[in-house]
């Protein structure tokens, strides 16, 4: 039985998976966001100190996980504008996963001798 790519790239779970967190600083955002609870766009810049993340990059993530709905973006109407970003619930319910990859990154380190 030979299975279309379409068919598994819509329905398997790791590739829904996969597809959302795509993008170098997904994980990280949603680290610092879980780690901080609510935090500003510049707070967040900064929490990266790396100048190859460019602010058109974290927009671009930040976007790509309000439309996946694991990030809240909240505007308050003052001047200037303050924007902030929080993880929603089905942010929150990614943490466990989070954990048990940092888990057993430490573990593969460790067994590759780093």
């Amino acid at each position: 039985m030979t299975i279309k790519q379409e068919d598994w790239e819509d329905t398997c779970p790791l590739v829904t998976a996969q597809r959302i967190m795509a993008g170098k600083w997904k994980l990280s955002i949603i680290w610092f966001l879980a780690e901080h609870k609510v935090l500003r766009f510049n707070q967040l810049k900064a929490a990266f100190d790396d100048p190859k993340l460019t602010q058109k990059m974290l927009t671009q993530h930040l976007k790509e996980l309000q439309q996946d709905q694991l990030v809240k973006r909240t505007v308050y109407n003052t001047v200037p504008p303050k924007v902030e970003y929080c993880l929603s619930d089905l942010g929150e319910s990614f943490i466990p996963v989070m954990r048990s990859m940092e888990n057993w990154g430490k573990s593969y380190q460790k067994n590759i001798g780093l």
